[in-house]
């Protein structure tokens, strides 16, 4: 679990974008309704996401009655940072400049882009 949020599965992250998106409790239903269509997946599949989500700490839930109700036990920005940074080190052995020359070559980079670069680099430079 880097940057304190764990690893979580592509279709993990459809659930939790959806969860952060409502951005209050949603019951199981609400998440099922919403995902099993554009997915092609099962309300079994789409619990066993939301149950893998709260084991990995990711979802916290509140059961009332018979609906369990999920909410985000991690930020969205603590996840994408996990992420981002376990991306840099698996594919770039944790180095940004081959990251960017990557993205730079094979996208290329608009004014805009080299000037915000530029901002970047100017701004970690100052002591």
């Amino acid at each position: 679990m880097k940057n304190g949020a764990p690893q979580i599965s592509r279709a993990e992250w459809q659930v939790m974008k959806f969860i952060w998106k409502l951005g209050e409790p949603c019951s199981a239903q609400q998440v099922i309704d919403a995902l099993s269509g554009p997915n092609e997946w099962s309300a079994t599949t789409i619990k066993t996401l939301l149950s893998r989500l709260v084991q990995k700490g990711a979802l916290s839930f509140k059961k009332e009655g018979r609906a369990y109700y999920y909410s985000a036990a991690i930020s969205k920005a603590a996840c994408l940072a996990a992420e981002a940074d376990s991306f840099l080190d698996r594919v770039f052995d944790g180095s940004l400049t081959p990251l960017i020359a990557h993205f730079a070559r094979g996208r290329g980079l608009r004014k805009k882009d080299i000037e915000e670069l530029e901002a970047l680099i100017r701004e970690t430079r100052k002591p």
